[in-house]
């Protein structure tokens, strides 16, 4: 039993995939990813105190910098935890440090995770992961989408121009039956009165 509890949390401790470091008194520690434009990377951190008997809660600074390693994109400064995520504008190495620059504590260590999501391009023919399958069949979806919408607003313009063109139609046809009407009365009128004997006394 104490064997197989042995072999689950060996296996268990091969799935994890934080990453953690000590922080020196007054130092820093950093890191760097290489990014394509587009590229998105989030990263979580949490500082904590290696003392086991300690009962405080450490904190740090945390700074998120471009390609060029000199403007700072994020920043997080005395905190105790946090998460930055950002679209890379441009491609490049960027870097993300977490400082201890304010404290000399010897037990504090950062605990981070560093998520991304890489960016895929559809128009790339040499490209056939899942992700791009996926992603290509989304846009013709949505094609297929904005086709029918144009298609209904299109059916919906010709149904109205018939509908207007029937309605002329139809007027037009009640005023020539009036036309022909009045014009009957008038001729049947006329050739009474034409016919009509007048006697002179």
């Amino acid at each position: 039993m104490i064997a197989l509890q042995f072999v689950v949390t060996f296996l268990l401790a091969l799935t994890v995939s934080a990453h953690n470091v000590a922080l020196p008194p007054y130092g820093r520690r950093c890191f760097f990813e290489d990014l394509n434009k587009g590229d998105e990377i989030s990263i979580s951190f949490q500082f904590g105190d290696r003392d086991p008997q300690s009962s405080t809660q450490l904190t740090g600074d945390f700074f998120l910098y471009d390609s060029n390693g000199k403007d700072v994109l994020k920043a997080s400064r005395d905190v105790s935890y946090g998460d930055a995520t950002i679209n890379a504008p441009t491609k490049g190495r960027y870097s993300y440090c977490f400082s201890n620059e304010n404290s000399n504590s010897q037990t504090k260590d950062v605990t981070f995770n560093v998520h991304g999501v890489v960016w895929i391009d559809l128009d790339d023919p040499n490209s056939d992961t899942l992700d791009s399958a996926v992603r290509k069949l989304s846009k013709l979806i949505k094609e297929v989408e904005d086709e029918q919408s144009y298609i209904v607003i299109r059916e919906r313009t010709h149904r109205n121009t018939a509908e207007s063109t029937n309605d002329r139609v139809k007027w037009w046809s009640v005023f020539q039956l009036g036309v022909v009407a009045i014009n009957s009365l008038f001729q049947i009128y006329y050739l009474k009165r034409f016919f009509e004997v007048t006697s002179m006394v």
